[in-house]
């Protein structure tokens, strides 16, 4: 079953921030994920984050781009089917972490 990807306004931005060169190959990562982002124990993509260095993320999901070190935050919604992109960013430290945590807190995920 593949979900629906929304993306919050935020993700759409640090998508437009990426380099050109690696957009699509990020699109088509999201796409993939799409069709089973639930967690790795339960035979999808999506690594389960939880509560560590002071940021809360328990109930989100992280995809990694390895050879680019690019992270992708989203949330998850069983019922509705319904995948929300929260951050797309480079790791750098736990930045990315700290900008998902932000950001769900903005938009009540």
């Amino acid at each position: 079953m593949n979900y629906q990807i929304n993306f919050l306004p935020e993700a759409i931005d640090d998508m437009k921030k990426l380099d050109n060169s690696i957009q699509p190959q990020i699109a088509k990562g999201i796409r993939k994920v799409s069709q089973k982002p639930l967690s790795t124990y339960r035979g999808g993509y999506g690594k389960p984050l939880g509560n560590k260095d002071g940021t809360d993320l328990s109930g989100l999901y992280k995809i990694k781009f390895r050879g680019i070190g690019i992270r992708v935050v989203y949330s998850v919604e069983e019922h509705n089917g319904i995948m929300t992109v929260i951050v797309v960013s480079v790791r750098a430290d736990n930045q990315v972490y700290q900008e998902a945590e932000k950001r769900r807190t903005k938009h009540n995920l």
